[in-house]
């Protein structure tokens, strides 16, 4: 069986030096390569064809939302697949990443323990998210559907009322 490619985009060094360490452990996943910012992950995506790249959100020059958009870009017929690894665990950021194309998105101080079935999970096919997302982004879908709701029955009820006939 073939190996996962992995290329893993983090500015910090120390980062992919221990992602690096974790993932040599994984018969299965092979690092191809290691970006040190947004634009040189793209560059390495179009040299190396990952099968998944590591992307940290936050980067210097080209950030990994905007990196990730590219790469998907450039390569729309057999794409890598991107997670997203963050310091933030904020849902306006899971959700903007999965919005740019990430298959994952994995909370740096929680889940680095995680990273290899995050791989393999997305390069089946599948989607990733730590295991504090979804709770968060079910109870802020529940928040703000009960905000809608809340304002489009206050609308509706200033509509009827408009158009009720005057005694």
């Amino acid at each position: 069986m073939k190996p996962i490619t992995v290329l893993l985009a983090d500015d910090h060094k120390i980062v992919r030096k221990g992602i690096k360490q974790l993932l040599e452990m994984e018969a299965d996943i092979k690092i191809v390569g290691e970006a040190v910012d947004g634009k040189q992950a793209v560059t390495f995506a179009r040299k190396l064809r990952p099968n998944v790249i590591l992307m940290d959100m936050a980067m210097p020059g080209l950030n990994g939302l905007d990196a990730t958009r590219q790469i998907l870009q450039i390569h729309s017929l057999h794409p890598p697949k991107v997670i997203i690894v963050s310091a933030y665990c904020n849902d306006l950021y899971v959700i903007a990443a999965l919005e740019a194309g990430a298959q994952g998105y994995l909370i740096k101080h929680h889940d680095m323990e995680h990273i290899a079935t995050a791989i393999r999970a997305v390069q089946q096919g599948d989607h990733y998210l730590s295991s504090s997302i979804p709770k968060r982004l079910h109870q802020t879908k529940t928040k703000a559907m009960k905000q809608h709701s809340a304002a489009r029955l206050d609308n509706l009820s200033r509509t009827v009322s408009l158009q009720l006939p005057r005694p």
